[in-house]
């Protein structure tokens, strides 16, 4: 007989709201980490929470991308559409994608609607570099990797971001317990 999985959590899904908390910033800015502090965060309050990270959706449903402009943007775009699935049965999303460019993260914007919450990791690219945990920088500094966001392609910092969290001047969980105050007045069924 085949096992089943069962999802423990205090909120039914129909007990709360849906949101889509899109992290944004270089490689090496914590998105990452915040985005699992967070989960985890929501899992003690009660909410049930997905996180969808750019570097497991490329292992996977976009393994067939390159890091091109017009990859990046079809990368974000399936992403928001994910995204977009889970919002629709009232599930917390978290999101963790670079997400260089303004255009992509309007895009994602304008397929999740006002359910999409904005999140810019801001972090000194010299910081990141200092960071660089996968070895990602050393190699696109060496042109071992081309397109690579920082070095050899690209970022605009953010322009429309609902909450900037600064990870050189505050601790990962200084930023989570920031962002989970920004949110957690939408995330409460009021029926």
């Amino acid at each position: 007989m085949p096992q089943q999985t069962t999802v423990n959590h205090l909120f039914p899904v129909s007990d709360q709201n849906g949101l889509v908390i899109w992290l944004f910033g270089l490689s090496g800015s914590g998105k990452t980490t915040i985005s699992n502090l967070l989960s985890e965060q929501l899992k003690a309050e009660g909410f049930f929470s997905v996180a969808l990270d750019g570097d497991a959706l490329r292992e996977g449903i976009n393994k067939d991308l390159s890091f091109s402009e017009q990859d990046r943007t079809e990368n974000i775009r399936r992403a928001a559409e994910i995204a977009k699935l889970m919002l629709n049965n009232n599930i917390i999303t978290i999101c963790s994608f670079i997400t260089p460019l303004q255009t992509q993260r309007t895009l994602a914007a304008e397929i999740i609607g006002d359910r999409y919450f904005e999140v810019f990791i801001d972090c000194p690219l010299n910081i990141c570099q200092e960071r660089d945990v996968k070895g990602l920088y050393r190699d696109a500094n060496q042109n071992l990797i081309t397109n690579f966001t920082g070095v050899s392609a690209k970022f605009e910092p953010s322009t429309h971001a609902n909450l900037v969290i600064k990870t050189n001047t505050e601790n990962a969980t200084q930023s989570t317990n920031r962002l989970f105050s920004a949110i957690s007045h939408q995330l409460k069924s009021s029926t």
